[in-house]
């Protein structure tokens, strides 16, 4: 299906033990049966439920060419974990996604065929179309009102990236946490980069509690207003 190309999944974990092998299993199937060369870079922060022995385990079944592991010393954040899984990765595309069963991977092949049909540098996956089965709507709009950036899932965190573009995308990005989903659709944008969407289903996460706490949702909104006055 994708010729000479190769795709890395950069996959953080923080307490996944229960999702990860279920997500790791759906990721090589699709990518088997569609024939697709791919490695899974597994980035876990430390977590105490022993994800990372999980995720070793994982490497044994599927070898350490498909399963890579790069773990770090504890929780350090959304943004700093895909750049230090990139500088890992040996795939010219890159495919972000969460590990605990939110995305569900039959969508990577569409994402994989608008890409070449059109050259474009970003694809995103968009729960705002279809039948996307989402609750946080409040959330996106009020960053899509503020910060205008010209797709409609601005918080949604499935996407398809060249290599290079988001390479380009994370060393501009000031935002940590959250907000950095945001941000590189909207420094995408400033840098002219071509984005197209795919519609996806989202569910809530299968196993564990979900990272957003009253904490996050603070640290959402002071990220959202001072990536505003940023950009």
């Amino acid at each position: 299906m994708t010729g000479q190309h190769k795709y890395s999944v950069l996959l953080p974990t923080y307490n996944e033990r229960d999702n990860l092998p279920i997500i790791v299993w759906l990721l090589t199937k699709t990518f088997h049966e569609n024939n697709i060369d791919y490695e899974i870079i597994v980035i876990d922060d430390n977590s105490p439920d022993k994800t990372l022995e999980v995720a070793q385990d994982l490497q044994k079944i599927y070898g350490e060419n498909r399963i890579v592991l790069r773990p770090r010393a504890g929780k350090l954040g959304l943004g700093t974990a895909y750049v230090h899984g990139i500088q890992h990765a040996t795939g010219d595309f890159i495919f972000i996604l969460d590990a605990d069963m939110s995305h569900h991977p039959k969508f990577i092949p569409e994402m994989i065929r608008l890409q070449q049909s059109k050259n474009l540098d970003v694809v995103t996956g968009t729960r705002y179309a279809g039948n996307g089965g989402v609750y946080g709507r409040g959330a996106n709009f009020l960053a899509s009102v503020l910060l205008r950036p010209g797709v409609s899932d601005l918080t949604g965190s499935f996407r398809l990236y060249k290599k290079e573009v988001l390479t380009q995308l994370i060393n501009s990005c000031i935002s940590k946490g959250y907000v950095f989903q945001m941000e590189m659709m909207v420094r995408a944008r400033q840098f002219n980069y071509t984005i197209g969407e795919v519609p996806i289903t989202f569910v809530d996460r299968v196993f564990g509690d979900s990272k957003m706490g009253a904490m996050e949702i603070v640290s959402y909104a002071q990220g959202l207003l001072k990536l505003f006055v940023a950009v």
